[in-house]
C-alpha cells in the first residue's frame, strides 16, 4: 500500500490496486482501485466501524471445493463476507455495492451477465443489502473505492489499455 501525504490533523489514507482474483478488507482507510471489464468487483462496507473490502472475479461459479479461488464469484463473496463476520461485523450493518460485467465482446456476454446475477444471488442469500450497482453495459469500467466513506467513483472507457493497470504493469509506452 502507498500512502497519500499527510497534513496535521488528517486522516491517514493509503492506495491499494486490487487485481482480479483478489480479496482485499482494511479496517485502516484505504482507496481500493481496479479496472473492469467482463470482471465484477463487489464491495462490502460496514456501516457501524466505518470499514470496507472488495473482491473482483473472473467467473461466475465453480463447483468444485479443491479448485475454489478468489476467480470465481461464488468462492470470493463468500470468503469476503466471511471476513466480515469473522471480524465481529453485525449483518444489518454491512451494505454491498456491485460494479462491472460489460459485455465488451459476444464471447464474454454470457460471462459477463453471469457475474453480475451471480453476485445479486449471493448477497440476497445472505441477506446483505445492495445499495449501488454500476453494471452491465458495453464499456469498461475504472473503479475507485473508498473505505472509509463507501463512496465510489466510476470512469467508463471505451478501451481498456495496458496503462490502465498501472503501476501493476509496467509498459514503457503507458498506453
Amino acid at each position: 500500500m502507498k500512502m497519500h501525504g499527510m497534513k496535521e490533523g488528517e486522516i491517514q489514507l493509503y492506495d491499494y490496486f486490487l487485481k482480479p482474483g483478489y480479496i482485499f478488507v482494511s479496517r485502516e482507510p484505504v482507496i481500493i482501485s481496479s479496472v473492469l471489464g467482463s470482471c465484477v468487483a463487489v464491495t462490502l462496507w460496514d456501516s457501524k466501524e466505518q470499514y470496507g473490502g472488495m473482491t473482483q472475479y473472473f467467473y461466475p461459479f465453480i463447483e468444485e471445493a479443491e479448485r475454489a479461488t478468489a476467480r470465481y464469484g461464488n468462492a470470493a463473496l463468500n470468503h469476503l463476507v466471511k471476513m466480515f463476520f469473522e471480524d465481529g461485523a453485525v449483518r444489518e450493518n454491512v451494505l454491498a455495492q456491485i460494479f462491472g460485467g460489460a459485455s465488451i465482446s459476444e464471447e464474454t456476454l454470457s460471462v459477463s451477465e453471469e457475474n453480475i446475477r451471480i453476485a445479486r444471488q449471493i448477497l440476497n442469500q445472505m441477506d446483505i443489502r445492495i445499495v449501488s450497482e454500476d453494471v452491465g453495459g458495453g464499456l469498461g469500467r475504472k473503479l475507485i473505492y473508498n473505505t472509509l466513506t463507501n463512496e465510489a467513483i466510476v470512469y467508463k472507457a471505451n478501451k481498456l489499455r495496458k496503462g490502465d493497470w498501472y503501476p501493476y504493469i509496467h509498459d514503457s509506452r503507458r498506453e
